[in-house]
């Protein structure tokens, strides 16, 4: 007997299966993946630094990841039209978690990124935003409460399951931590359903996870107020979200959403939308020439700073996310405030 029990010990432990493999879209996606994931797994990122979410190229590398994902994390088709098709050939049995199904909050996309455009309510099914322009046009912030966990269940893609089509929304959704935080607990269910024996592990790091980002969407609310009276433009449409969420004075985009080059009368009626509307600052982005953002600006007193939506110069990991907001921020108070 005691022989046996001897060879029984000596017989190797049965392993533990694997965590699956997440790919995600875009650095804050891949940020609060990891949050989720912590010590068990670390998220592959399809888009990198100087990549264009709008339109890119997988790389080889990319492909294969791809191919072994368990679960893919992303952003959806309003904000990367291209990686649809991608899933169905390479990742057709993949989890897909396409995270403007989920987000409490969806602002529709502003009209060629125009002051005040944006305020009639999103005519598609994610409708999930009320009316967050008070009667100037401006941007207020507001708040909502996440979803619950059944509208998280009725929202959540299964394997194979299509996209749905997100053609008239703003897909800057991560900007709004209240939209991170409820991402958190889907992305958590999830893996918890694929991987069921670190469900608990999931569970609890995405709830510390939200907790920390509510303390810094109160912080950040604290030290954006003295700006919100001040007006500013952006090169690019992306900070809807941020803007709607902390009450800030947007007045007008030089791009759309979606990234699509103006032309010279667009140039010219942004110089005048900005001294119509005492813009103090434009903000700019690293992917984007910043030659128009000179014409815009060109015999004002404008000043110009560069904001970085995707964090693509950030240290990758779960603190990116939360360090994105605040260099948002950052350089906002900084131009704004100046």
């Amino acid at each position: 007997m005691r022989r046996l029990a001897v060879l029984f010990l000596a017989l190797p432990a049965p392993a533990l299966a694997a965590p699956p493999q997440v790919v995600t879209d875009i650095p804050p996606v891949a940020s609060l993946a990891g949050m989720v994931l912590g010590e068990l797994g670390e998220p592959v990122t399809l888009i990198g630094a100087g990549a264009e979410p709008h339109g890119h190229n997988l790389r080889p590398s990319e492909a294969r990841a791809l191919q072994d994902a368990g679960l893919v994390v992303w952003t959806g088709e309003a904000l990367t039209p291209w990686l649809g098709e991608a899933l169905e050939s390479l990742a057709p049995d993949a989890a897909r978690l396409e995270l403007l199904d989920i987000a409490p909050v969806v602002h529709p996309a502003r009209q060629d990124g125009a002051h005040g455009d944006g305020d009639e309510e999103h005519d598609g099914e994610h409708d999930h935003t009320e009316e967050a322009h008070g009667a100037d046009g401006h941007e207020h912030g507001h708040e909502e409460d996440a979803p619950g966990a059944d509208d998280r269940s009725d929202h959540a893609h299964e394997m194979g399951q299509d996209a749905h089509d997100h053609g008239d929304t703003d897909p800057h959704a991560w900007l709004d931590p209240v939209n991170a935080a409820a991402w958190l607990e889907a992305i958590a269910e999830d893996l918890a359903r694929l991987d069921p024996e670190n469900a608990a592990t999931y569970r609890a790091n995405a709830e510390t996870g939200a907790a920390r980002l509510e303390a810094l969407t109160a912080e950040l609310t604290e030290r954006l107020e003295p700006v919100q009276g001040r007006p500013f433009m952006t090169y690019h449409d992306s900070f809807q979200y941020f803007g709607q969420r902390f009450g800030l004075d947007f007045a007008g985009a030089i791009a759309g959403s979606d990234a699509d080059q103006p032309g010279p009368a667009r140039v010219a009626a942004l110089q005048d939308e900005a001294t119509e509307h005492g813009v103090v600052c434009l903000f700019t982005e690293p992917q984007f020439e910043p030659r128009l953002a000179r014409l815009v600006t060109k015999g004002t007193d404008i000043a110009v700073a560069e904001i970085d939506p995707l964090g693509t110069t950030l240290e990758p990991g779960p603190g990116l996310y939360p360090a994105l907001l605040e260099g948002v921020a950052d350089a906002m108070i900084g131009c704004l405030g100046a």
